[in-house]
């Protein structure tokens, strides 16, 4: 059994498009589940090398980010902390580029690396000044959730569905108030709506 925090991380900046997932997947775990005190749910925005400071109160991390990768937009790709690390370090384009394999690397050296992470990506498609996200990213959406509630699985962490669906607090998203409740809630088996 896990000591310390289980970290459920996003990146991303959510005023360009699609790399806003990752905040936009963690504002709907916020609003359908209640997690135990030791699962901290957390927005990291655009932290660069920063990142690594993260690390270091958790056992166990999830990140959810876009990802550039083969496959199509929308498609979710799951990357553990040995695929991480083996990837060639790019050059950096922006000093707030997520800096994710550098992270790991150093916190790896530093011995403040969690034993278990996870990187749930998710392929964009338009990475553009806006807040609206493509179709293929709100259909990533529910797979997203799925690959992190089956992580949280692996330490016995089941979380519970909230007794009545919240209004998820994405406040970057026009007309989140009026649209969104019956978006994010439609896919959940038993909850009701």
């Amino acid at each position: 059994m896990l000591s310390k925090r289980i970290g459920i991380l996003s990146v991303g900046n959510v005023l360009m498009g699609d790399d806003g997932i990752g905040p936009f997947v963690l504002k709907i775990l916020e609003s359908r589940y209640e997690f135990p005190g030791k699962v901290v749910l957390d927005d990291l925005g655009t932290p660069g090398l920063g990142i690594t400071s993260f690390f270091s109160d958790y056992d166990a991390v999830i990140l959810i980010d876009a990802v550039k990768a083969a496959g199509q937009p929308g498609d979710v790709k799951l990357y553990r902390k040995d695929q991480l690390v083996q990837i060639r370090i790019q050059p950096r384009v922006s000093p707030h580029d997520p800096a994710l394999v550098e992270a790991l690397l150093f916190a790896e050296l530093s011995g403040i690396c969690p034993k278990d992470v996870l990187l749930v990506g998710i392929i964009p498609e338009c990475c553009e000044l806006g807040c609206t996200m493509t179709p293929a990213m709100l259909d990533a959406v529910e797979p997203a959730i799925i690959a992190i509630i089956l992580e949280l699985s692996r330490f016995q962490i089941i979380p519970r569905l909230h007794p009545t669906p919240e209004i998820p607090a994405i406040w970057w998203r026009e007309k989140s108030v009026s649209a969104l409740p019956e978006e994010v809630h439609a896919h959940v088996p038993g909850h009701p709506r």
